[in-house]
């Protein structure tokens, strides 16, 4: 098997956190008791979706809050915040009091862009300002600013009783370098590091300079570091589908298996007018994934990763996959688990 530049040094996973409309708490309950099994099965970090009318989690930074209380150890991510649908005041303000509570363990990730369907949703979102509304990378760089602890307001001091502040509290000192931009471009790999962030890069990217899904990924991971102030030791994370079956039943290798066929076709050319390319999802033994990993050129560059769950696979179905991820894959991948 080829090595690696370097031993994996943190694994984490990232989950959807699906739920049936009719009884939402069970599939939230299940998030929280996948995080909880993550802890105990030594995973670095965990990490949240976030999707809004959908039955996905709509509000991670609430979802995290409660894991943080049922965990002590592991990292809790979101990837990513979609920052068309927050304000960044007051996301600033929620990210904070979260990474007190967790003792400072959150790693919020975040993007720009309008919110999908944005047409049909702005009325509701944004009434009055819906044309105004700016989704560029102006929006990522109030809500560092707000986060690093830079002024939201001209006034502090006393009023009556009351003692205002003019910057955003709680203000949790180490956040501000633990904010990752979730990033499928070279303009975003760019601005990402210009501005000191952590760059998550996952199984969907551009296709700028090439048609090869690796080779994208590998740019700009490299343009990335190539203006952050931290060079070759600015943060990336690889986030893959991948689906080890070591311990799976017959019926779920099938599942696993059916399901990665029928997303196999988009990631032979780049698709729509954005000309997005998707990765495949890898399935199989932890040995054949590890030396698929090997041979990506874009995983030996990074020492994290944060392994993305399938979308619709059943609870139990996770809890094969992620025991077989810390007990079989990482382990080959040069991983130890977190004490």
């Amino acid at each position: 098997m080829p090595p690696t530049s370097q031993p994996l040094r943190k694994l984490g996973f990232l989950t959807i956190g699906l739920f049936d409309e009719a009884d939402p708490g069970r599939g939230h309950e299940s998030t929280l008791e996948i995080i909880e099994l993550g802890e105990r099965l030594g995973f670095d970090s965990a990490w949240v979706r976030h999707r809004h009318l959908q039955y996905g989690i709509s509000s991670p930074v609430a979802v995290l809050a409660a894991a943080s209380q049922r965990t002590s150890r592991i990292e809790l991510g979101t990837a990513v915040i979609p920052l068309g649908w927050e304000n960044p005041l007051r996301l600033a303000e929620d990210l904070a009091t979260v990474d007190i509570l967790s003792g400072g363990r959150l790693n919020p990730g975040v993007s720009v862009g309008p919110p999908m369907h944005y047409e049909q949703v702005k009325q509701a979102l944004y009434p009055d300002t819906a044309d105004v509304e700016d989704f560029s990378y102006e929006r990522v760089r109030r809500l560092l600013d707000l986060v690093r602890g830079k002024p939201a307001s001209d006034f502090s001091g006393v009023t009556g009783f009351e003692v205002f502040s003019d910057r955003v509290q709680p203000h949790s000192p180490g956040l501000g370098r633990r904010m990752w931009y979730g990033g499928g471009s070279l303009r975003s790999a760019q601005w990402a590091g210009e501005h000191g962030m952590n760059l998550l890069t996952s199984s969907v990217v551009k296709a700028e300079e090439s048609e090869d899904f690796a080779e994208v990924q590998l740019s700009h991971i490299r343009t990335f570091r190539a203006h952050h102030p931290d060079g070759e030791r600015a943060r990336v994370s690889q986030g893959l589908v991948v689906i080890p079956t070591d311990s799976a039943t017959a019926e779920q290798r099938a599942k696993y298996e059916a399901y990665a066929a029928k997303r196999l076709p988009r990631t032979a050319t780049p698709q729509g007018p954005a000309r997005m390319m998707f990765a495949p999802d890898l399935v199989g033994p932890s040995e054949q994934i590890a030396e698929q990993l090997h041979a990506h050129a874009a995983f030996r560059e990074v020492d994290e990763v944060a392994f993305a769950l399938p979308f619709t696979f059943q609870h139990d179905d996770y809890v094969q996959i992620l025991t077989d991820m810390a007990t079989r894959l990482g382990p080959a991948l040069g991983w130890r688990p977190a004490g």
